[in-house]
């Protein structure tokens, strides 16, 4: 959904550099011979084609991911100018045609990229943009497409659409004088008044409804398996129930297509409340949400036992749950990647508890509310780079591992032998077939668990799993469990977990007092990685950097690496790592009696190669 007050407009129109929608017949489309048995799903929002392509073959499909969420493909205004800075992440919620030549890529590449993770067994679901088109007060009328449009007349001749396909003041519909939203907890009002001056289309109307129906099934054609239905709190159910019924079977599984609607909670009037809508579909889980920022932020884990009513959108079975999206992670009212550690925590969570089908987001860092993602002069995203501004989560070994856990313990859907060992520690196990132990607090926690699973020798999935060489070895931490107990050390503001396939031949010995560290079965080439951070301290406090593998302590603040402060206020340090491993890690600043600070912000990443590599960084 757009961001309020975000519609001051201007500028010169770009060339259009897309190919034409035409490109690319129906009959092109592929579908594939299978995809994962998964719920989750990546959104990898304002991504370009090329990069979903490149991400779902690369990494989603390998990990296990069921689906990848996409932003909107239509084509949008673009906008030179705005308060928001030149060409803003709102653009693609303005649309003014149906056609797919857009800042994120051209119909051949949007298609490439379906039949790419369909390839790699990965659903693909669209960010729809159906209760609107481009805002009426835009002051300019460029596209990405080359399209034109009169935003005062209400005119979208590419759909086409005119001034009657509109709700308009106090036309039957929209009985206010404005036209906009004034009453959030009057149906009528929210359902066919103007959302922030977009220009809110009639769908009471037959017409409308088949031009929306034409663009989905548009969709659906090329491989689509289901959509994100943006604004859908500002759609009436009915008229979005003739739209879904009219809609194709997807390709690849023949089956009605994916629905997930975003319905923004607060309304008092019990039919826009979340739950009125599940007749249509899920619902965004944005209660879900808010609620587990509260934990997660208070530190107090030990609530999640039993997830408070009030945290809920819907029935778990309907609704798709989120850590933030991109509204959210804007507006504060959910974690964000710049909540750093409880941010990776709540996301381990979301896939550990069985509740809804998770979502896990990846967009773009960010410094103000509605600047652009990555692109060029023209407003064109540039590829995803992970080391380039954009987010890569999805892509992290601890949620690689979360996802392999959460479709290993599918079947069990009852947490038992939930522990609170502490208000910020808890463990808790699904059925026989995983455990999985959190600690949000700034100090390691050893502890005895029940874990369901038969004895042996598990490999912990968030610090790399089962050994890819050998299948008998751990490439991770392994942890002995024996009479189905495991004594466990959860590491400060990390996680630990195991599940029945992640299994090593190893015999356990008696319990543990404390989870060994697994032995290679043959010696990894290593590379040595200087680190260097500018921090201040003061007399008596140092410097580390802590990280997600043993050689940067597993992110155990009592096992991180020191650095040396011979160059203050830059504290440098050598570390020798495994080569070809991609690693998340972050500095802390450690007083002499203990006392630990964790420096703000997302996990630093990057992966080692065979040359040595050197980070330069700045205390956040």
């Amino acid at each position: 959904m757009l961001a309020a007050g975000a519609l001051v407009l201007g500028g010169l129109a770009p060339a259009a550099a897309l190919l034409p929608d035409s490109v690319l017949p129906h009959s092109e489309a592929r579908a594939a011979a299978a995809l994962n048995a998964s719920d989750v799903t990546a959104n990898l929002w304002e991504w370009n084609w090329p990069s979903v392509a490149a991400a779902c073959t690369g990494h989603l499909g390998p990990a296990g991911y069921g689906a990848v969420q996409v932003a909107p493909p239509a084509e949008s205004v673009s906008l030179a100018s705005t308060s928001d800075g030149a060409h803003p992440w709102w653009e693609v919620y303005q649309p003014v045609s149906y056609g797919l030549t857009s800042r994120l890529g051209n119909r051949a590449q949007f298609a490439a990229m379906v039949a790419a993770c369909h390839g790699a067994g990965v659903r693909v679901y669209v960010d729809a943009v159906i209760n609107h088109m481009a805002g009426h007060n835009n002051t300019v009328s460029t596209t990405y497409g080359g399209s034109s449009f009169d935003p005062a007349g209400f005119s979208y001749p590419a759909v086409p659409y005119g001034y009657g396909d509109f709700h308009h003041a106090n036309d039957g519909y929209c009985n206010d004088d404005d036209a906009g939203i004034d009453d959030w907890n009057d149906t009528s009002e929210v359902q066919n008044c103007e959302l922030v001056s977009l220009s809110d289309l009639k769908t009471q109307s037959a017409y409308v409804r088949d031009k929306i129906t034409g663009y989905l099934n548009d969709l659906i054609g090329l491989g689509v398996d289901g959509f994100r239905i943006d604004a859908a709190k500002h759609i009436a159910q009915s008229d979005f129930a003739a739209i879904k019924g009219a809609l194709r079977a997807t390709i690849a599984e023949g089956k009605a297509p994916y629905i997930a609607q975003e319905v923004v909670p607060g309304a008092t009037t019990d039919a826009l409340k979340p739950s009125a809508f599940t007749q249509n579909g899920d619902v965004l889980g944005f209660s879900y949400a808010r609620g587990l920022k509260t934990q997660f932020q208070n530190g107090t884990l030990a609530n999640l036992a039993g997830i408070p009513s009030w945290s809920l959108d819907a029935s778990g079975d309907r609704t798709f749950t989120m850590i933030t999206n991109h509204d959210t992670e804007r507006d504060g009212s959910t974690l964000s990647y710049k909540n750093g550690t409880d941010y990776v925590l709540a996301n381990y969570f979301l896939l550990a508890y069985p509740y809804g089908r998770p979502s896990v987001y990846d967009g773009f860092a960010w410094s103000s509310a509605g600047q652009s993602p990555p692109a060029d002069s023209r407003g064109f995203v540039t590829d995803a780079s992970c080391s380039g501004g954009w987010q890569c989560f999805t892509q992290s070994t601890g949620m690689k591992g979360m996802v392999a856990w959460h479709n290993a313990t599918a079947s069990a859907t009852v947490v038992s032998d939930f522990t609170a060992t502490a208000g910020g520690v808890i463990g808790f196990r699904r059925g026989d077939r995983g455990w999985v132990g959190l600690n949000d607090t700034a100090s390691p926690s050893t502890a005895s668990y029940r874990t369901g699973l038969a004895d042996g020798v598990y490999c912990d999935v968030i610090t790399g799993g089962a050994s890819p060489v050998t299948g008998d070895g751990c490439a991770g931490t392994a942890v002995p469990v024996s009479g189905g107990t495991a004594t466990v050390t959860v590491p400060a503001h990390g996680a630990v977990a195991i599940h029945a396939d992640a299994k090593t031949g190893a015999t356990p010995t008696a319990t543990p007092t404390a989870t060994p560290t697994a032995t290679p079965t043959t010696t990894p080439a290593t590379v040595s990685d200087a680190f260097n951070v500018y921090a201040t301290t003061t007399w008596g406090t140092s410097v580390y950097v802590v990280g997600d593998i043993p050689a940067l302590g597993s992110w155990d603040t009592s096992k991180a690496v020191r650095l040396s402060p011979d160059r203050y206020p830059t504290w440098s340090g050598t570390v020798s790592l495994p080569t070809g491993t991609r690693i998340e890690y972050k500095y802390i600043k450690k007083t002499d009696a203990g006392a630990v600070t964790w420096e703000n912000g997302a996990n630093r990443s990057y992966t080692t190669g065979t040359s040595p590599h050197v980070a330069n960084d700045t205390w956040r």
